[in-house]
């Protein structure tokens, strides 16, 4: 057996055996991801019924099926990913790539001037498994995510995102602290032990 075989071998393995991996499937989530959103509402407050919620990197939509659940029904929830995503009650779904200027277009088209509550990134990049690479694409992904939520949340709007340490996570987090009146780190308990991410909190947009 090839050592690539045996490594897809023994993640397949531990995400069978997956505590919330076994829970998502038993209560109907889309994701164990939406376990730590949830985890991380629970202490931070961050969700309330009537928001307007922006979910970047939203597919396959656990984090948007936590939302929706709450901002419902007076709220809204407009999520985009580049992979497609089932419907969801409550929730608005671009299929596009935020990266480019017509993903974001069209997110914005679909905002219509309306401010955001809150910011949500769970994306990643595609992994090449070269690391560096991968971490640069990360950064530029959530450069790109904290730019957008510099612009378009409302006064003492909040943003999570999640990031990797690793090379330019220090900076980030500086940048971070520059649109924010505070950044905290959550390490929610559905998050992996051995994984490397970590979610960002941003609270309260600064005023420009």
């Amino acid at each position: 057996m090839t050592i690539k075989k045996a490594s897809s071998k023994a993640w397949m393995q531990r995400h069978i055996n997956d505590p919330y991996v076994k829970r998502a499937t038993a209560e109907g989530m889309r994701s164990r991801a939406a376990y730590k959103l949830q985890q991380i509402n629970e202490k931070d407050k961050l969700l309330k019924p009537g928001m307007v919620v922006a979910d970047l990197g939203a597919a396959p939509g656990g984090w948007s099926q936590v939302v929706g659940r709450i901002v419902a029904p007076a709220g809204r929830v407009i999520a985009i990913d580049l992979l497609e995503m089932q419907g969801l009650a409550g929730v608005t779904f671009i299929r596009g790539d935020f990266s480019e200027d017509s993903g974001l277009a069209a997110l914005e088209r679909e905002l219509a001037g309306a401010p955001v509550d809150l910011v949500l990134s769970d994306m990643a990049p595609n992994i090449s498994g070269i690391a560096q690479v991968d971490q640069a694409r990360l950064i530029g992904l959530v450069e790109l995510a904290l730019d957008f939520a510099s612009k378009h949340l409302k006064p003492q709007g909040n943003f999570l995102v999640k990031v990797f340490h690793g090379a330019g996570f220090d900076a980030y987090v500086k940048a971070m602290r520059e649109v924010f009146v505070q950044v905290q780190s959550r390490k929610p308990d559905a998050s992996r032990k051995g994984s490397r991410e970590v979610y960002l909190l941003g609270k309260g947009l600064k005023k420009a």
